[in-house]
């Protein structure tokens, strides 16, 4: 049974093999001096069998979470001498950003039901109160509606412009909904349900149109890639609130660091996703392409997507 005296009298251990593996990871293993270097050793060895003894008790799973961390970065320090670079980007894109996504997949999973509960709210008040849809929709989409267009058909004339547009609105929604959680992830679930309370809308209003068709062809292309990275997103200001209020054996500022880091990591593949999904909306989306080809495209990145975050990185596990 780990006590909180044992835990009292480790900690200064790992708070100290946490200072000198942010110092390298700032700065490199050569700015540690040769008494550092030989500390950092036995550190590391320390607290791998510290973690040895937590994992003997199952109810500290958040304290053995933090030292497997803690561990696994000083270990990518101790054994690998190379600086990043575009290679250790590629390499954390292809292995480890998808088994950070299997590890942290219950946030995502909970950011996903969130925004689903919205947008069946959003379909039932829009099926039963038809004046709830006009006061979250406004007058002038319900006009355009009305007259059976698609109020996308402005991105057409000015792409370059709105893909620079679409791209900052998606990193500052998805940056939004992860800053959301150094609030208890409160702001995080409201944004999450909000905006799926607006696509049951405005999916309703446009079904009850039927114009249902021309919304889903126009959503498919970039959906396929947007809405995973905003539940993903989601997820990562989840993860960050969950590290604010649940500390478990950690003390809170420790608990808030962990999750932080976790949430950050999660975050770090959201932005190519976005970078790809807004080329998409402001130049095949609003196009006059066939919606064959716009649901086509849509379904070979969502199956890609779903491939990579899957089975990404599992043969170096």
């Amino acid at each position: 049974m780990v006590s909180n005296r044992w835990i009292e009298q480790r900690k200064s251990s790992w708070d100290r093999l946490d200072a000198l593996t942010h110092q390298v990871e700032s700065s490199g293993i050569g700015v540690l001096s040769g008494g550092e270097l030989r500390e950092f050793g036995l550190l590391y060895r320390q607290v791998a069998a510290d973690l040895s003894a937590v994992r003997s008790d199952r109810a500290s799973g958040t304290l053995e979470e933090y030292l497997n961390q803690l561990l696994s970065r000083a270990h990518n320090r101790i054994y690998s001498g190379r600086k990043a670079g575009f290679g250790s980007v590629v390499r954390f894109m292809t292995r480890e950003y998808p088994r950070v996504f299997r590890q942290l997949f219950p946030y995502v999973l909970t950011s996903f039901l969130i925004f689903l509960a919205g947008a069946a709210l959003g379909t039932l008040l829009t099926l039963s109160r038809p004046e709830f849809m006009r006061l979250l929709l406004g007058p002038a989409m319900l006009e355009t509606i009305d007259r059976h267009e698609m109020w996308t058909h402005s991105i057409v004339g000015m792409k370059p412009q709105a893909s620079t547009a679409i791209l900052t609105n998606n990193i500052g929604v998805s940056f939004m909904a992860f800053a959301g959680g150094i609030v208890g992830g409160i702001a995080t679930i409201y944004l999450m349900f909000f905006n799926g309370l607006e696509m049951g809308v405005i999916s309703t209003a446009c079904a009850r149109a039927h114009m249902a068709l021309d919304l889903f062809s126009f959503v498919a292309a970039h959906g396929a890639l947007e809405l995973p990275s905003i539940f993903i997103a989601g997820g990562a200001g989840l993860r960050l609130g969950a590290g604010l209020l649940f500390p478990g054996m950690l003390a809170r500022k420790d608990s808030l660091a962990l999750g932080a880091r976790d949430a950050i990591r999660l975050l770090a593949g959201v932005v190519p996703l976005l970078f790809v999904a807004g080329m998409l909306e402001a130049f095949l989306s609003p196009s006059g392409m066939s919606k064959g080809l716009k649901f086509a495209v849509g379904a070979v990145l969502l199956t890609g997507l779903g491939f990579w975050l899957v089975e990404g990185g599992r043969g170096k596990d």
